[in-house]
């Protein structure tokens, strides 16, 4: 990977080695071979294709679609980019245009998209949830519903989408769930076990009655997720806090109903369906032109 490519995928708050190290993987599933294109394509003919979105939303992955051009053919593939991730994008419009050998291109095509339409979809979604609550002071926020090894690409593209991230891993912070609740015997003593091992730490701890929400505050939680509260719930919960502690609703949100769930006042709504049920948005591979070398 070049040092510009990997500066870039830093500057967005991705590791490069793993974003290689994923396509890598990617283009491996597609075998050394590719029976179809090879026999029809002279291995010095040349392409020129766009990648084009076939629907409106939000981009996210050409970085990623970069990388795979990188690791198939380095300095082969001359890319113009024509948006940036994050963008919004119509029908029609033209995202990135590759000129590169046509078998390279044929066989890069597949992964790229896979990024492309995958990312897009979950920036996409997240736009829709943050146009709902536009107004409110509420924000967007995932969870860790990711696909295993995609985690950091699909964290990346709900910020494309304008959201915020949670945690990463089980490491960056505490959440104190109903099983902890449950084993260690309240919410109480769950959370002062942990603030005893770590002092330092962000700890989140969940609530499904506005009982547990006065334990929490009075244990010391500055972050509580109300768990499953109606909008009338979670609006006395905002007046009982009265700001001691960010809060997040959880469970339950849809679209249809973000916008009342903002205007109780919580800081964040989380939203799982961001990463683990976004449906792709619509981006296909279009030839332009084709010249010997």
């Amino acid at each position: 990977m070049t040092p510009e490519l990997a500066q870039r995928l830093q500057d967005q708050g991705l590791d490069p080695l793993a974003v290689e190290s994923l396509v890598k993987a990617a283009l491996a599933e597609d075998g050394e071979t590719d029976v179809t294109s090879e026999p029809i394509f002279d291995p010095e003919q040349v392409s020129t294709a766009d990648f084009a979105a076939r629907a409106e939303g939000v981009a996210a992955g050409l970085l990623v679609a970069e990388v795979v051009f990188d690791v198939l053919m380095g300095g082969e593939a001359r890319l113009e980019r024509r948006v940036r991730d994050g963008d919004r994008i119509g029908k029609g419009d033209v995202l990135l245009t590759v000129t590169a050998p046509t078998v390279q291109l044929l066989r890069a095509e597949r992964v790229a998209l896979n990024f492309m339409t995958h990312l897009s979809g979950i920036a996409s979604q997240t736009a829709r949830w943050v146009e709902a609550i536009e107004g409110t002071g509420a924000r967007v926020r995932d969870s860790r519903k990711t696909l295993p090894g995609l985690r950091g690409l699909q964290k990346w593209a709900v910020r494309c989408g304008g959201g915020v991230n949670h945690r990463m891993s089980l490491e960056d912070a505490a959440l104190v769930k109903d099983n902890h609740v449950a084993a260690a015997g309240g919410v109480t003593a769950a959370y002062e076990a942990i603030r005893a091992r770590y002092p330092e730490l962000h700890i989140q701890v969940e609530v499904d009655t506005l009982e547990q929400l006065e334990e929490a505050l009075t244990a010391g939680a500055t972050d509580i997720l109300l768990d499953n509260m109606s909008d009338m719930m979670m609006a006395e919960a905002v007046r009982l806090t009265a700001g001691r502690a960010k809060l997040e609703a959880s469970g339950g949100l849809s679209l249809d109903r973000a916008r009342d769930a903002a205007a109780t006042g919580v800081d964040y709504l989380a939203v799982g369906g961001l990463t683990h049920s976004a449906t792709a948005l619509d981006i296909g591979l279009d030839f332009r032109t084709a010249a010997g070398t």
